[in-house]
């Protein structure tokens, strides 16, 4: 029996219980900004959502209502962890498209493609390992890195995607130091944050480099399929199957709303793909799967991408001309060929985070560029620089949102002339949790 004269151990605050990996989860400091600019008088260019008006709706709730009548006691069933293997057939066949051969056997299907590679660098990072990425990279990567307390090293682009001289020079420097980063972590096609695509005869020597440093690649890919020429880039799995895990998703081209994603990947690593995925949340869920397959098996959904492209085609001119239109000059950005995001480089001086509250109070939002580094770099490397999505909003938006946003920089640029610098805000550097504003 406990001495009752003795004092009690002081009871932590519950914040203070908690893992030191926690450290490395921050919320977006723009949260709060982005309720207001969810506002429909507020033209938002900040978030990646897919624009849904092309699917055929009426068509897809009469077929989900057979598949509750039909197959319900299925559907609403746990299932495997490694997904439902007629999906996963047909994931092979999509991924066919792009140049990949793949067995069923090694696809392991996720909840969003965000959850592969979370279990990914769960499997490979332990804390202070090194991650190489782009510089800037997506955000939702960053996060998972951090939260695992990984290091990550910044590998810079230029228009033709990832530099292959620096990707060669920062390895064999970490050499030099005897660090063997866990993997290069890579959006080679129609990149998020910065629009552009890793060229053509790029690829190779980015695998190639990797490869004689014994380095892994993840390469993730939800928007290869959405380019705006007749060009179709090979993945980089389909060039090195051996080196190469694959991160997919149908969020781009399909639904984001039912977050189903993969992974392709070798065998010993889909594996424990596998059990870390039962860990996380047991089975993907039975249900979404079967939507999609259906979908899959019923539809032309190459046809249905082609009607996505074509409608984000019209919006990504529509940003361009807008922005050689109203952006003062010392303006930059860049020409993507598909996706959804143009990467804009303001003037010397203006810094995209302090402008961001005063472009939602002229009704206009964006996403600045800091939450898209990692380290104490990244307030420099993204000061001066911000992502605009064309995806959702009409053309007409986008133009109006683009002259918003030049109404408020030329504001800005008025008040470094007169006054040196323009005001600050206080705000948080460096790569935090995602949200759908970020994606």
């Amino acid at each position: 029996m406990p001495d009752p004269d003795l004092p009690l151990p002081r009871v932590p605050a519950l914040t203070d219980r908690f893992a030191s990996r926690t450290e490395g989860m921050t919320a977006s400091e723009i949260r709060a900004l982005f309720a207001v600019a969810s506002r429909p008088e507020v033209v938002s260019l900040a978030g990646g959502m897919p624009n849904l008006a092309a699917l055929p709706l009426d068509t897809l709730a009469t077929e989900v209502a057979e598949l509750i009548a039909k197959d319900g006691q299925v559907a609403l069933q746990y299932g495997s962890a490694q997904g439902v293997p007629v999906l996963r057939e047909q994931i092979t066949e999509v991924m066919a498209v792009e140049g990949i051969r793949a067995h069923a056997d090694d696809v392991v299907v996720t909840v969003g493609s965000q959850m592969a590679l979370d279990l990914v660098t769960r499997l490979f990072c332990n804390p202070g390992d090194v991650v190489l990425a782009e510089g800037p990279s997506y955000v939702g990567a960053l996060g998972s890195f951090a939260a695992y307390q990984a290091e990550v090293v910044h590998v810079p682009l230029d228009d033709d995607g990832l530099r292959p001289d620096a990707l060669e020079s920062t390895l064999a420097r970490l050499a030099r130091d005897g660090v063997v980063p866990k993997f290069l972590y890579t959006v080679p096609t129609f990149h998020n944050p910065a629009g552009v695509t890793l060229a053509v005869h790029r690829r190779p020597q980015v695998l190639e480099l990797c490869r004689r440093y014994g380095v892994l690649v993840v390469e993730d890919n939800p928007y290869g399929l959405l380019g705006f020429t007749e060009e179709q880039y090979p993945a980089l799995r389909s060039l090195d199957p051996d080196n190469v895990i694959y991160l997919g998703s149908f969020s781009k081209t399909f639904a984001s709303g039912l977050r189903v994603g993969w992974a392709l990947a070798p065998a010993a690593v889909r594996d424990k793909l596998v059990l870390a995925a039962e860990s996380a949340t047991l089975c993907p869920p039975t249900f979404n799967q079967l939507v999609v397959s259906r979908y899959l098996a019923g539809h032309d959904w190459l046809g249905q991408i082609k009607s996505f492209r074509e409608m984000y085609r019209e919006r990504r001119d529509a940003m361009l001309q807008a922005l050689g239109t109203h952006l003062p000059s010392g303006c930059r950005w860049t020409h993507p060929e598909g996706g959804f995001f143009v990467w804009l480089t303001l003037p010397e001086g203006v810094d995209a985070k302090a402008m961001l509250p005063r472009a939602v109070r002229a009704q206009v939002a964006y996403a600045s560029g800091t939450g898209f580094y990692a380290g104490p770099s990244s307030a420099s490397l993204g000061a001066r620089q911000l992502r605009l999505s064309f995806c959702y909003p009409t053309p007409e938006r986008i133009t109006e949102g683009v002259r918003r946003l030049a109404g408020v920089l030329n504001a800005e640029l008025d008040v470094l002339d007169t006054f040196g610098s323009p005001s600050r805000t206080n705000v948080r550097r460096g790569p935090q949790t995602p949200t759908p504003d970020t994606t």
